[in-house]
């Protein structure tokens, strides 16, 4: 007997609540139904279903049964709708939401390698730093820079970035050197408005994790602004690494207290359900992946 059918037919009688209905929605005969219920409940050894004139029952056995059940029927759904998309072609319409920053920088010079790649696929790009429902607002895909919490949305690392405190060697001959996370409570601070630690910044150094309330004289929502702002001889910025590395190399910046590092964040790519995954997000997820070296 096929186990995948028996399963089937049981799931089926237990939502449609009767052997006569499910047989319906089955397409196959009354018996055929009460048949492979009863060859299932056989080979189990225990009882599913409890069968009256009047109504239809789970057992706790069959309520624990008609759980896995369905969770098997489904995983095989998915796998079988994996397969399905894999084959077909890349096309339509693919809403996308990026950080306003990493989206120039770093994901600007790969949208006409994809569309080489996808010529069927149009893009919508829209850049944005604050954080969208993605569900609600119609998109397909967006690109996070964080620490992920449990989420109902799939995620998929890209690559990271560490965070990194920097100012200009004008501020810092000005104002002198921080040496200790501490030491920034009385230096000019430059916020980023969107950080969720909020002027709380955090650290990891020789004694362990700290982290140092600091106070901003001016913030932005953006992190190019921050560091204009930095470069400028404003202050002190905490951003990330694929936002201040060419200032570092070129000696515009100075990153502080080497022997403390803040927080390492993942770049994902993110999308609301792993079941049926269009062929255009799957291809432009696979396309990020490879595209980016393991930090930036």
């Amino acid at each position: 007997m096929d186990r995948l059918l028996e399963m089937q037919t049981f799931c089926a009688v237990v939502d449609a609540g009767s052997f006569v209905a499910a047989s319906e929605s089955l397409g196959m005969s009354k018996a055929a139904v009460s048949r492979y219920v009863s060859e299932l409940e056989g080979r189990l050894g225990v009882r599913l279903l409890q069968r009256t004139t009047r109504r239809l029952s789970l057992t706790s056995e069959g309520e624990v049964f008609y759980v896995r059940c369905r969770e098997l029927l489904a995983g095989v759904e998915e796998a079988e709708a994996e397969i399905t998309a894999r084959n077909e072609v890349a096309k339509g319409m693919l809403r996308v939401n990026v950080p306003v920053s990493f989206g120039i920088s770093h994901l600007a010079p790969l949208w006409g390698e994809f569309h080489a790649r996808y010529p069927e696929v149009e893009l919508s790009v829209d850049l944005s730093d604050r954080l969208v429902d993605i569900v609600e607002e119609g998109f397909d895909l967006a690109i996070r820079i964080a620490t992920l919490q449990s989420s109902t949305l799939v995620s998929r690392k890209l690559t990271s970035t560490r965070l990194m405190a920097c100012a200009s060697p004008a501020y810092l001959a000005a104002r002198g050197i921080p040496t200790a996370p501490s030491d920034l409570a009385s230096h000019r601070i430059i916020g980023y408005s969107n950080f969720t630690t909020g002027n709380d910044w955090p650290f990891d150094g020789p004694e362990g994790a700290t982290s140092v309330r600091v106070r901003p004289w001016m913030y932005a929502n953006n992190g190019e602004t921050c560091c204009g702002a930095a470069l400028a001889g404003q202050g002190i910025v905490l951003q990330p690494g694929f936002l201040v590395a060419k200032h570092l190399a070129a000696g515009e910046l100075v990153e502080l207290m080497p022997g403390y590092r803040s927080t390492e964040l993942g770049v994902y790519a993110v999308y609301p359900t792993r079941k049926f995954v269009s062929p255009k997000v799957r291809a432009l997820v696979d396309f990020l992946i490879a595209a980016f070296p393991a930090s930036v």
